[in-house]
């Protein structure tokens, strides 16, 4: 079993990470492409989440030279401001049920109504890089007020405590339990407003009896809906980009397939994304809309990386970054150039 300070030279295994939500490299395991990709190498290929706790950890701080990191911009960007050393290779945007839910008899149906809301925000955790509850629903509030000219100063804070971060792939149910504490406190009345992502979240409030007051995914211009999931960051360890670029090539290729596949075959990444984010299938279709399934592959284009800069000023403000780097010289194109080349070549 590989450790966090094995050299690139010596891996037998690489680990990627499979979060809960549209990715095209979690089509490409779960298609069996990964694999079989590496194996050509005499290389495994290992998922995050079913590692145990001393590999599973290194989702947040990325100290792991075989890790190809395909998950949420706040440990990435975090991991990058303590100093880890990965490089940015690739940037995906996938809108995935971003709203603000409210009580069924609420006021609340726009932006504007906002003002003076008790809005629900999730307390720090142990760590900046596993705060992400509270880093989503800071910047998910900010962007719907922003709709209306509004700030956060114009909204009232309620801090919601939530259980301590667990690796990733311990318990699902317990992340989830994290989140949708929020919305017990608008069950009971406690607050106004909750903001809610993805298909379990958006199925479990619509089993509460919540409704959408706010659709951000339909407000406004893509900046108002930065968030940990937009853009979506993959990420590696420079180590292993300087000694073994082909590894990660043949990540970003297979991935690039398994995009090709998934914008042909929308039932069946339906099918995977109602396992792999804990949902059933209403809240795959609450969550992820027409023609998601096309969008899917990575790019590095200057809009994107825009709009990742806005992510990394966000936490900076707000305190979720222990310092401040340099964003230009994280961001390393050549793989995914290559990787591109190599499909494009395929017949």
């Amino acid at each position: 079993m590989p450790t966090a300070h094995a050299t690139a030279e010596s891996l037998d295994r690489i680990w990627f990470t499979r979060c809960p939500v549209p990715t095209a490299s979690g089509l490409a395991h779960s298609l069996g492409w990964l694999a079989r990709g590496f194996a050509e190498s005499g290389v495994e290929v290992g998922v995050l989440q079913d590692a145990p706790l001393e590999i599973a950890r290194h989702h947040y701080d990325h100290d792991l030279v075989g890790l190809i990191r395909e998950g949420g911009n706040v440990p990435a960007i975090a991991a990058r401001a303590d100093g880890a050393p990965t490089r940015l290779i690739g940037l995906t945007w996938i809108d995935e049920g971003q709203s603000i839910v409210v009580g069924p008899d609420s006021p609340i149906s726009s932006p504007a109504a906002l003002r003076g809301a008790r809005i629900a925000v999730p307390g720090w955790s142990t760590t900046r890089d596993t705060s992400m509850a509270r880093a989503m629903a800071l910047h998910g509030f900010k962007g719907a007020l922003r709709l209306a000219g509004l700030t956060l100063d114009d909204v009232e804070f309620v801090e919601v405590p939530i259980v301590p971060v667990v690796p990733p792939g311990k318990v699902r149910a317990e992340r989830g339990e994290r989140r949708f504490r929020e919305l017990d406190e608008l069950v009971a009345g406690r607050v106004d407003a909750v903001y809610v992502k993805g298909a379990a979240a958006l199925e479990a409030a619509a089993a509460r009896g919540a409704a959408v007051g706010i659709d951000l995914d339909a407000s406004g211009p893509p900046r108002f809906r930065v968030n940990n999931g937009t853009p979506r960051p993959i990420t590696v360890h420079e180590e292993l980009l300087r000694t073994r670029p082909e590894l990660v090539v043949e990540f970003l290729v297979q991935t690039l397939r398994a995009a090709d596949w998934a914008a042909q075959n929308l039932d069946g990444v339906r099918d995977t994304l109602a396992s792999e984010t804990g949902s059933g299938a209403d809240g795959v279709l609450l969550a992820y809309r027409e023609g998601f399934h096309r969008t899917l592959h990575p790019t590095l284009d200057p809009q994107r990386l825009d709009l990742l800069r806005v992510q990394k000023a966000f936490l900076l403000r707000y305190g979720f970054l222990g310092a401040d780097f340099d964003f230009d010289s994280w961001v390393e194109p050549q793989p995914l150039r290559l990787a591109y080349e190599r499909v494009a070549q395929r017949p």
